[in-house]
């Protein structure tokens, strides 16, 4: 599937991808990258995880990225002695700091922030467990948040707690972020999520952090503040200051509403596009398939919708961490991941860039436009660019794969998330005329081209004044 599709699968990994045979299934279906929850699971876990994607790695000779995600600052309620309590409708529920380390009741219970009190206000709406329970607040009474059932129903342990249009002043990084963001840098990850930036002064934090440790971990911004959606100039320096956006449907979807998520989702998309960033769509994309085999038609819809609106990547969460058919769900999402991309098969090409163009851009337009062009034509190969000139490639869409081939891993691995490159390794070799055959050598044999197909090969080269010093059109 990865040999036929153009966007970027992400799975997320848990106890159902725990095995070995199910992680390389997954891959041969589809997936390009695999995501680590740093909210779930300790070291020794996610080592072995990443054991098992590096002993994959090697045996499929395949690029697969490795994204971590950083829990950031979620507000959680403590636990229940029976691990659970039913809240009904008109109640008085009372939240509670000092009571973190003791068990609740139906009520009140602990909770984790002790400053919570200062963010709400008479009147306001808190909702937990991902919007399941709504509680409008009384009265704040000695730090005790005094709030009334709205929507009651069952509550679990540690659920969490998000305020109808935002405004939490948590902190963005956490001191336990810290500790992954340290981990993450030794182990090398390919990207790093940060959750719940309020401005782009977070996402330096966690590059500064990263670079101390001499790493270029590349990082995704999660948009999911109420705030942040709601005033473009901080959402687009956020995005400025990142390496991919990723919107986080889960929890922007409750502090925003249901009802403003899609428009929500159309603007993180639109502005990362203009910004030439990757951009990532998460949260509930086939959620039916935790349980059963196949989609319902609404999940099909927001996969295909998410790919014509230009994102580079579709993300899996419990679907694979934790449903019963993780390898079977990749497979279903590849599939429609191909559909669509038919689709722009017959369409003009456009770059995906403002309107202001560099040199690159325009000679990147240039091989995309021959590729497009000449019916031929059968896939464009890129050899040893840099990793920013190449990333323009994927900003323009091409009816042909784009074919990145480098020495350098970590720049493979960051073009794991790139809609429309393939990153493939190639030992560095000085005789240029070596360099295309092996590269033809290798498309034929993995049957990616044909004899008589006519390739686009974009070459590296300083001098910009004459075009055909960079492109070169090559008949197998």
């Amino acid at each position: 599937m990865n040999k036929l599709k153009k966007t970027k699968i992400i799975a997320t990994m848990g106890p159902s991808t725990n095995n070995i045979k199910i992680l390389e299934k997954m891959i041969i279906n589809g997936v390009n990258v695999f995501r680590l929850n740093f909210s779930h699971g300790n070291k020794t876990d996610h080592l072995k995880k990443i054991k098992m994607i590096f002993y994959l790695r090697n045996k499929l000779n395949y690029n697969i990225g490795i994204l971590g995600d950083l829990q950031g600052p979620k507000i959680r309620i403590s636990k229940f002695k029976n691990n659970k309590i039913f809240l009904k409708k008109n109640n008085i529920f009372i939240l509670d700091y000092r009571l973190k380390n003791k068990y609740g009741n139906e009520h009140h219970v602990g909770i984790n922030y002790k400053n919570l009190y200062k963010d709400l206000s008479n009147g306001d709406i808190l909702l937990l467990d991902d919007g399941k329970i709504y509680l409008k607040v009384k009265y704040i009474k000695i730090k005790k948040i005094v709030t009334k059932v709205i929507i009651g129903g069952i509550l679990l342990n540690n659920k969490g707690i998000n305020k109808l249009g935002g405004g939490l002043s948590a902190k963005s990084i956490t001191n336990k972020d810290k500790k992954d963001i340290i981990f993450s840098s030794k182990i090398n990850l390919d990207y790093l999520a940060v959750s719940f930036p309020k401005s782009y002064k977070d996402i330096n934090i966690v590059r500064n952090l990263i670079n101390s440790y001499g790493r270029d971990i590349k990082i995704v911004a999660k948009i999911e503040r109420a705030e942040v959606v709601n005033n473009s100039y901080i959402m687009n320096k956020i995005i400025k200051a990142s390496d991919a956006v990723m919107v986080a449907r889960g929890d922007l979807g409750v502090e925003i509403s249901e009802s403003k998520i899609a428009l929500a989702q159309k603007k993180i998309v639109i502005n990362s596009i203009k910004l030439n960033k990757i951009i990532i769509i998460a949260t509930q994309m086939m959620e039916s398939m935790i349980n059963n085999p196949f989609p319902t038609r609404a999940e099909v819809m927001d996969v295909s919708n998410s790919i014509l609106d230009g994102t580079d990547a579709v993300m899996l969460s419990a679907e694979t961490a934790s449903g019963k058919y993780p390898a079977e769900t990749v497979l279903c999402m590849s599939k429609i991941c191909i559909e669509v991309e038919k689709f722009f098969n017959n369409k003009k090409f456009k770059i995906y860039s403002n309107k202001k163009k560099s040199i690159n851009q325009i000679i990147s337009s240039s091989a995309v436009y021959i590729s497009n062009s000449i019916k031929s034509v059968s896939a464009i190969v890129n050899i040893y660019k840099s990793k920013k000139k190449s990333l323009i490639f994927s900003r323009i869409f091409s009816k042909n794969l784009i074919f990145y081939f480098s020495h350098n891993k970590n720049i493979l691995n960051y073009f794991t998330l790139c809609k429309g490159i393939m990153p493939i390794y190639l030992k560095k070799i000085i005789n240029k005329k070596n360099i295309e055959k092996k590269v033809i050598v290798f498309l034929l044999k993995n049957k990616f081209i044909k004899k008589n197909d006519l390739i686009v090969f974009f070459k590296k080269n300083n001098n910009i004044n004459i075009l055909n010093n960079f492109i070169k059109i090559l008949k197998v």
